[in-house]
Parts: C-alpha cells; sequence; structure tokens
C-alpha cells in the first residue's frame, strides 16, 4: 500500500509519513462522547405519583401518572391509537382506588353520581381484595387488568355507552402494544401473538358496536371527540371488524361531510384505500 503522505520529507516532516488518517483513539474517544451525549431514557422518570380522592369511598390515594411533555408522540394507527417514543402512556389511563375498587379512565374518573356510587359500593367494593403493588413502573399485564377493572365499573354503575366502548377500544390498544412488544424469541410465541390478536378483536369489536350505538344516542364531542372524528374512529372500526360494508358507509359520511377537517379527511382517504384492500 503507497504512502499518503510520501514527499514529506521535503518539509522536514518526514516523522510524520507514517501517521494514519484517522487515529483509532480519536475514533473511540468520539464514539464514547457521542454515547454520553445521547440522551437517555427511563419510565421511571417520566412518571410521578398523582394524588386522588375516590369519587366512589371518599378516600386519598395515589397513582402513577406520566409527567407532562415527558413523551413524543410518533405517529397513529388507523384506528386513532397514538403510538409514543420510548414508552406507552396509555397504561397508566385507569385509576383505581385501591380502598374501594372503583376503577375508570382519567376523563371519566371523577364523574360519579350517588345512584352509581352505590352500584359500585354494593357490586364491586364488598367483593375486591385490594390492589396488589406494583413495580416502579406498570407492566402491560397490570395495565390491561385495570382496564378491565375500569370496564367491568363502567358496567356495573350503568356509565354511558360511549363511556364503554371507549374503554373496550383502550383496552384494545393496550392488548396491541403488548403485542408489539413481545419477545419473538419466546417458546410459544406464535400462539402468544395469536390469543393476544384474538383478544384484541374481541375488545375492538365491542368498541365498534358500543359507538356505533352511541352515535345515535348520544350528544358531541363524545369522549372527547368531535362528530368526525368518532365517524372515521367507527368507519375504521368496522374495518377492523370485518365489516367493510358498513365501514364503506360510515367513512362515506366522513369525506363528503363540511364539516370535517382537511386532516380527518386525509386519514378517511387512507382508510378507504384499506377497505378497498379488504375487499
Amino acid at each position: 500500500m503507497s504512502n499518503l503522505f510520501s514527499g514529506l520529507e521535503a518539509f522536514g516532516l518526514g516523522n510524520l509519513s507514517k501517521i494514519d488518517v484517522y487515529d483509532e483513539k480519536e475514533k473511540e474517544d468520539a464514539a464514547k462522547k457521542a454515547a454520553e451525549e445521547k440522551p437517555t431514557f427511563s419510565e421511571e422518570d417520566s412518571i410521578f405519583d398523582k394524588s386522588y380522592t375516590c369519587p366512589v369511598c371518599d378516600k386519598e390515594f395515589k397513582s402513577k401518572a406520566v409527567k407532562s411533555g415527558k413523551v413524543k408522540l410518533l405517529t397513529l394507527d388507523s384506528d386513532l391509537r397514538p403510538k409514543y417514543q420510548f414508552m406507552d402512556p396509555l397504561k397508566y389511563d385507569a385509576i383505581v382506588c385501591p380502598h374501594c375498587g372503583f376503577a375508570a379512565l382519567n376523563r371519566f374518573f371523577k364523574y360519579v353520581t350517588n345512584v352509581q356510587a352505590a352500584l359500585i359500593k354494593k357490586n364491586i367494593s364488598v367483593a375486591f381484595r385490594g390492589l396488589k403493588e406494583s413495580g416502579d413502573v406498570l407492566s402491560y399485564d397490570e395495565a390491561i387488568a385495570r382496564h378491565k377493572l375500569a370496564l367491568v365499573n363502567s358496567i356495573v354503575k350503568k356509565a354511558k355507552t360511549s363511556e364503554r366502548a371507549y374503554t373496550c377500544l383502550k383496552t384494545a390498544w393496550l392488548i396491541r402494544g403488548k403485542n408489539e412488544t413481545l419477545s419473538k424469541d419466546l417458546p410459544d410465541y406464535k400462539n402468544l401473538v395469536n390469543s393476544l390478536e384474538k383478544e384484541e378483536m374481541e375488545f375492538i369489536t365491542n368498541a365498534y358496536d358500543g359507538f356505533e350505538e352511541a352515535f345515535s344516542k348520544e350528544s358531541f364531542p363524545m369522549c372527547g371527540m368531535d362528530e368526525s372524528t368518532i365517524t372515521l374512529l367507527v368507519a375504521e372500526l368496522a374495518r377492523r371488524c370485518g365489516k367493510t360494508d358498513a365501514a364503506g358507509r360510515w367513512i362515506s359520511k366522513v369525506l363528503t361531510s363540511r364539516d370535517s377537517h382537511e386532516r380527518i379527511k386525509a386519514k378517511a382517504r387512507e382508510i378507504k384505500e384499506l377497505i378497498k384492500d379488504n375487499k
């Protein structure tokens, strides 16, 4: 191999004629510095213990919540499930009172009537065995269990159909999140995936049935979403359930609506293509 620096002798620098263009030590130092400067993420550091007062038993307790601004939204699934960088904050949306067993998604937790509180005390609190202490962060299994408890509470207290549907949807999203994080090295990986996919579909189907019913009976906004967003959501849930014709009818409502924002219509066009693929 020729010497890159042959000729340096003319400058009296012959002693440098064998120097490397990229010094290995420099490269190692640069790599080390880059690693040190690269931000590290800790889910534990992104959550905190938030204080609540149970609207059923009036006792105070703490539940883990996500710190504002700690997670970055990356994208949305076709059914509007948000996907974040590094962690899944959806795990922390169900709030459970460790004293009486009342549970609900964060947006519904405070709103309990006296009649609903009595139903929860009679049907849930009397049998509730307490809440097991979790670790520093919630696992998907713990989060899914809490969301299922929230769903049971919504049924017992005779909550609005939309609340039950939304709780089903959020539970389906968590099951999908768990599925996506499974290690392919697990000995029973394929069976676990199939089982989770079936369970997710059960919740998706219930979410579809609930939102379809609530659409004609309840007012908007519904679960924090306007009419166009709910219409889009119902269309996609119908598609996922294999109800292709119904999905087409719902998506047409979005595309022909004068009130639909262009962002929603763009999403609707994507779902329309997915519906064509289904056919």
